[in-house]
């Protein structure tokens, strides 16, 4: 196996702008790092062995829940008992830490994922005491919401001789597990140590928080201002992206949000949707419909900032046959090419990854090349149920993405756009202003020789290229080659270098 490094003209960008909850103008992409029962892809020695993999394309990964659960068996984390035990399905704490460092020392920030709405018990009622710090952290019967499991936990408390919480659930109950009352001060004083516990001394990034819906937005914002979190996204799972907006607001924009209405736009685009009934005929046109994102008819885009997009996740994909859940049922790589070329910060699905890394993060390439934010301008090209194509602004240069049956079918003016990658019903474009030595082939470890495009994105015509196989950077006296030429890579050579 030998590692290629395609090292084309990228672009870091200074967060001059920083806001409570997710950062403005943000260039950064985003990956799920796991998908349902990925015990063994998504352990923590497995992630950190990937971290030169993932460095230069995934700025933020999204772990699993990483605390210890009550189960003696593999669990996703979603049913929490301890904040500060983090031995988990995933690994132990020193692999967790070593993990997390490894990814800080590549530039690669973690995503915890935090499940406050609800706690697990032993009984009903019984929770674990912790120490940390030289502080005991222990929730009690009273920090459990007075209408927990539709009255049934009242029932349970009365038969016990046990006392509940005065509030109600101020957000959607959950059967299974202790909702918990984030209006009690004991409640809150445990999830602010918890919190700056995974930031300050695990070294977590940010925050992705699990079902938001069951307790109010307010409570984030407040967690999130005591942590001093810089990244945060909740999961409010709606497709209105007015619904999703009011939550944002809720949290005093302390926090971002996944984009739902994004993903089902991608979704009836892709697998079709005639009155909410999905018909399996594609139709491109949808992806105009509203999201957080793309800003159509929400406030003129003014919370692109705090849009999560995606297309997948663990409770969308399929699983077996009796759990099919909501996936997509084709294009994958299409749905991925619309949304890395779209504002929003973008959170790649570990699954789409693993089986289309090379097309993705070439991507990724393309979309920080052009300079493409969460909070980007885009313009719609041209669209019908057979494609669907936007333009979408960078700071350095316009990137134009065209999805669909008819994507490659395309007459684009060669004066405006020049083609950088292409697929399976997906096509990029970049902007001649952008002023790139394109290469196809992104950085990654490969088996044997590899082929090559390359290519002169340039206002100036007949614009030269030179390179090097060797590692060093090209000069004017280095190997020509001409746009549009492939270049193969010898299997002993490691690195390639592009230029003018």
């Amino acid at each position: 196996m030998k590692r290629i490094l395609s090292s084309v003209f990228g672009l870091v960008l200074a967060l001059t702008a920083m806001a409570d909850g997710w950062p403005a103008n943000y260039n950064g992409v985003m990956l799920q790092g796991f998908f349902w029962d990925s015990f063994s892809e998504s352990k923590w020695t497995a992630l950190e062995a990937q971290t030169s993999d993932f460095a230069g394309y995934f700025d933020l990964v999204w772990v699993p829940q990483s605390g210890k659960c009550l189960e003696n068996y593999n669990t996703m984390g979603y049913t929490p008992y301890y904040y500060f035990n983090q031995n988990s399905s995933f690994g132990t704490e020193a692999e967790l830490r070593s993990m997390i460092g490894a990814f800080k020392a590549a530039g690669i920030g973690t995503v915890a994922d935090v499940v406050v709405n609800h706690h697990n018990t032993t009984g009903w009622f019984a929770f674990p005491a912790e120490t940390y710090g030289g502080n005991t952290y222990q929730l009690l019967s009273t920090d459990i919401c007075a209408n927990d499991d539709g009255g049934q936990t009242a029932t349970q408390a009365a038969s016990e001789g046990v006392q509940l919480g005065s509030h109600n659930d101020d957000g959607e109950d959950w059967g299974g597990m202790r909702d918990l009352d984030h209006r009690s001060a004991n409640v809150q004083r445990i999830v602010k140590a918890y919190e700056k516990y995974l930031l300050d001394d695990l070294g977590y990034s940010g925050f992705r928080y699990d079902m938001v819906k069951g307790f109010a937005g307010e409570h984030v914002g407040n967690y999130n201002a005591a942590a001093g979190v810089k990244f945060s996204v909740g999961e409010y799972w709606d497709g209105n992206a007015h619904s999703v907006r009011s939550w944002i607001d809720a949290t005093g924009k302390r926090s971002a949000a996944f984009d739902f209405a994004f993903r089902y736009a991608v979704r009836n685009a892709i697998n079709g949707s005639t009155n909410g009934q999905q018909t399996g005929s594609s139709n491109w046109s949808l992806l105009s419909d509203a999201s957080q994102a793309t800003g159509i008819n929400i406030n003129n885009g003014a919370y692109k900032q705090w849009a999560v997009t995606f297309v997948e996740n663990h409770d969308t994909q399929y699983r077996s046959a009796t759990e099919q859940n909501d996936p997509l049922r084709k294009d994958t790589l299409a749905a991925n090419a619309f949304m890395l070329a779209m504002p929003g910060t973008p959170c790649v699905f570990y699954s789409h990854y693993r089986a289309y890394g090379k097309e993705i993060k070439a991507m990724i390439d393309a979309r920080k090349i052009a300079g493409i934010t969460n909070m980007s301008n885009y313009t719609n090209y041209r669209n019908n149920n057979r494609y669907y194509a936007n333009t979408v602004d960078g700071t350095r240069g316009k990137l134009l993405v065209i999805v669909g049956s008819d994507a490659n079918s395309l007459s684009i003016p060669a004066n405006r756009f020049v083609k950088v990658l292409s697929g399976y019903h997906y096509a990029y474009y970049l902007s001649p202003e952008t002023e790139t030595a394109w290469v196809d082939l992104p950085s990654g470890t490969y088996e044997g020789a590899q082929k090559t495009t390359l290519t002169a994105v340039s206002a100036t015509a007949g614009a030269k290229l030179v390179y090097t196989i060797d590692g060093t950077n090209p000069t004017a006296s280095s190997t020509q080659a001409q746009s549009g030429e492939t270049l193969t890579i010898p299997p002993g050579q490691q690195r390639s270098k592009l230029g003018f």
